[in-house]
């Protein structure tokens, strides 16, 4: 029952009318609404998390990548190496790390090794994300008194000696399926001193990568039913990273934030996208819109870009600024009136997102087209000599000069937004394929437009989100054309029956083209 039915009953019960002062003070509907959208989430979070802080960190969320599992004694400090979840609360790293700092009786330091690649891949549209993301990290290490530390190179070379210059006594990292961070972890595991302990921690997914399947999945039928039978025991609420008792005695260098962003070599003319504020106070005030305005439509609606029904998450997911924990644990509590849209969109959360990671861990050739099953090499293999209907650069494709307006449209929306919606991302891909001179030279060029202008580019999702639509990566065959041979086709006809594409082209076709 309602608090309004709740008041109303006992009003009634006593047998008076509320007065004129009342009655004007009872928020309406609209009201209730406005006062719900300002901020409502984050105290209701904070809430859980104080009511939960003593909550059990579960053991299977961890591995230990070291032979020594025991914090170095005569230590001071422990270090949590902060990788791909660039966050303080909602934290399963984090929390870890201060847990081991607590027993050991332990200052606790946080670092990232930033290290821009010379690539047109580093854009400032990334990296200034990232880093005024970490602005608020450090912001709020500073609170807790955790020491945040952000070193210039990648992680084997500045890490260990980091760790033996401040006596630290053990290292806790999130975890990343991708080649680089496997890399980095790699390089730090051979380098770092014998006796102390590397333990990773999966912050990202809800059920660990390696506990959710020890294989490569087929599709999420074959992965749905072992995640959601895990799911009791990994979707719980966090415990609070609390006020750190245990002060170090040399503190961390100030980060001049502002300074380090002017000064990357990165490509500026990838620009910032305004809708979207980096950081979790950003991926939460998102959160918050999502839930009250868009869920109810998701159902229904999601696969339309006209409609405002997609979360918009997948950014700060991306970067850790927002756990997809999180996430699923509030559209669970606080969408309850949203019905069907609920379980719609944890199956896209949780299900499909970490079937991503499953795809990228256990497969290494992730993202090119021996990466792809046998039938898709098969098919694509004996279709690549196919005359194409068109055949563009991928400076054409680039700057959306097709023919196809839809196409142009939703390139130029990536282009300028740094976003671009889930179903065209499909219809996208496909043309590509279909427009260029072979499987791998698609790929090539659908992974670089992903990667250089999507602000959730260079992530699990969209290697997989490609890999699906010109690979057949967890999809099956279909019926043999020229070209695509068995991979799933799609074309303009069938999007002019899913939605008002004339609406889309109107809004995002330029109007020079």
């Amino acid at each position: 029952m309602s608090d309004k039915k709740r008041k109303s009953t006992s009003s009634a019960a006593a047998g008076k009318e509320p007065s004129a002062k009342q009655q004007k003070l009872a928020p309406t509907k609209e009201e209730k609404k406005k006062e719900r959208a300002e901020g409502w989430l984050l105290d209701l979070v904070k809430q859980h998390r104080t009511e939960k802080k003593e909550m059990k960190f579960n053991k299977k969320r961890l591995r230990f990548m070291s032979d020594t599992e025991q914090a170095k004694q005569g230590s001071e400090g422990v270090l949590y190496w902060m990788l791909r979840d660039h966050r303080v609360q909602d934290n399963w790293a984090l929390v870890q790390a201060q847990r081991l700092a607590l027993k050991e009786n332990l200052p606790l330091h946080i670092c990232v090794c930033l290290v821009v690649p010379k690539s047109e891949l580093s854009t400032l549209r990334h990296y200034s994300f990232m880093l005024k993301g970490l602005k608020e990290v450090a912001k709020e290490c500073k609170t807790l008194g955790i020491q945040f530390h952000l070193l210039h190179g990648s992680a084997g070379d500045v890490l260990p000696g980091f760790v033996s210059d401040r006596g630290l006594g053990a290292v806790v990292t999130d975890f990343s399926p991708l080649r680089e961070p496997l890399q980095w972890l790699e390089d730090v595991k051979k380098t770092l001193p014998k006796d102390i302990p590397l333990i990773q921690v999966d912050a990202h997914n809800i059920v660990p990568c390696w506990v959710a399947s020890p294989k490569l999945e087929y599709a999420a039928r074959t992965i749905r039913g072992k995640i959601t039978k895990l799911l009791p025991e990994f979707l719980t609420e966090f415990p609070l990273v609390e006020k750190h008792p245990y002060t170090a005695t040399r503190t961390a260098k100030p980060v001049d934030w502002d300074k380090i962003l002017a000064s990357l070599q990165v490509d500026r003319a990838v620009g910032e996208p305004e809708w979207a504020k980096p950081g979790t106070s950003g991926g939460m005030a998102m959160l918050e819109s999502f839930i009250d305005v868009r869920l109810k439509l998701f159902d229904t609606q999601r696969n339309d870009p006209n409609a405002a029904a997609l979360s918009q998450l997948s950014p700060w997911i991306r970067f850790g600024h927002l756990s997809a924990q999180r996430v699923a644990l509030q559209v669970q509590h606080s969408g309850k009136s949203a019905g069907h849209s609920v379980s719609s969109f944890i199956e896209e959360l949780v299900v499909r997102r970490e079937l991503t990671d499953n795809f990228c861990f256990y497969n290494k050739k992730y993202d090119c087209v021996e990466g792809a099953y046998e039938w898709a090499q098969k098919t694509l293999k004996d279709h690549a000599k196919d005359k194409r209907p068109y055949l563009y650069t991928r400076e054409q494709l680039e700057k959306a000069k097709t023919h196809d307006k839809l196409w142009n449209a939703a390139q130029y929306q990536m282009v300028t937004e740094g976003k671009m919606h889930g179903f065209l991302r499909m219809y996208w891909a496909k043309k590509i394929l279909e427009w260029t001179s072979s499987p791998e030279e698609a790929l090539s060029i659908a992974l670089y437009l992903n990667d250089r202008y999507e602000l959730d580019g260079q992530d699990p999702n969209g290697f997989v989100g490609c890999m699906w639509s010109i690979c057949g990566i967890h999809d099956q065959g279909w019926k043999e054309r020229d070209v695509f041979g068995k991979i799933r086709y799609m074309n303009y006809k069938g999007c002019l029956r899913k939605f008002d594409v004339a609406r889309f082209e109107r809004k995002y076709c330029p109007k020079n083209l």
